[in-house]
């Protein structure tokens, strides 16, 4: 079954989602790796606001390539989460309610999504191209000295995402592994 989706994201909704759902999400979304997010959470240690609201928000680990002529984005394929892993709980605690990327998560990450009812969705690593035409418009909203890393604002449509980390503790890859070996 697939469930569309619409940021911000809020507990009524994120509640509904359990592990292995296909979710297509539209909205806003923000991008941010492993620089931006330190560079966040200094903002938060030093009491100073984020450049986007956090409350209901999901961050996208993506690095996306250069537009080409006629495109909103490059390729923008999910990077690796657990080196956000970090940065997660203070994030958390100021509101954003969902990652996407690509990859498991720290049992701290997933005692935080239970705690602050948020989830991590999952996105098709090697599907760059594919995901970046879900992508209709972004513009960098900090941290332009990072390059392909600055925060981006992105306007998404029908981006296929899978949940991996629920908002009770579930997790798809440790459930899918006892699934499978059971049988």
């Amino acid at each position: 079954m697939s469930i569309h989706i619409t940021t911000p994201l809020d507990n009524e909704t994120i509640k509904k989602l359990k592990i292995g759902d296909e979710v297509f999400i539209s909205g806003t979304i923000y991008t941010a790796r492993d620089a931006a997010h330190k560079k966040l959470v200094d903002l938060l240690n030093d009491n100073e606001a984020l450049p986007f609201d956090p409350k209901g928000a999901v961050i996208f680990y993506v690095g996306p390539s250069p537009a080409q002529p006629g495109q909103a984005i490059g390729a923008a394929g999910p990077t690796t989460s657990y080196r956000m892993d970090p940065f997660v709980e203070d994030l958390l605690q100021v509101g954003i309610k969902g990652m996407i990327g690509k990859g498991s998560r720290s049992a701290d990450v997933v005692t935080g999504l239970k705690n602050h009812c948020a989830v991590y969705f999952g996105a098709t690593g090697g599907a760059a191209a594919l995901l970046s035409k879900t992508i209709k418009k972004a513009e960098i909203i900090a941290f332009e000295e990072l390059g392909p890393e600055a925060v981006r604002k992105l306007e998404v449509e029908n981006m296929p995402l899978i949940v991996i980390n629920d908002c009770t503790g579930k997790d798809l890859y440790i459930e899918g592994r006892k699934k499978w070996a059971d049988q």
